[in-house]
């Protein structure tokens, strides 16, 4: 099956596994605790919005992404809710690969 675009953003990439090794540079970029600058945050919502169960991730919306500690060590893109809830995704699962 050949490679299928994808587009995040203003950003287009010619393949999945492109977009995946752009969020991991880019979640790299920022350390644990930090809030996620806004062109990056329109990348990340782009990204969320292809994630098989968006509407769940969304919930009532985003304010904001930061990075925060994850399972096993490691650290994760966590999207802040308006309403103060807030829930971790994968940068793998959120570019899914229909």
């Amino acid at each position: 099956m050949p490679a299928k675009p994808i587009s995040l953003g203003p950003l287009h990439f010619e393949k999945r596994g492109d977009a995946v090794a752009y969020l991991k540079d880019m979640l790299h970029r920022y350390d644990v605790g930090d809030r996620v600058n806004v062109q990056d945050a329109v990348i990340l919502q782009a990204a969320l919005e292809h994630h098989p169960n968006a509407a769940a991730e969304i919930g009532c919306g985003i304010r904001d992404f930061s990075v925060r500690s994850a399972d096993f060590g490691t650290k994760c893109f966590w999207v802040n809710r308006p309403d103060g809830t807030t829930e971790k995704f994968s940068i793998t699962g959120s570019i899914h690969g229909n």
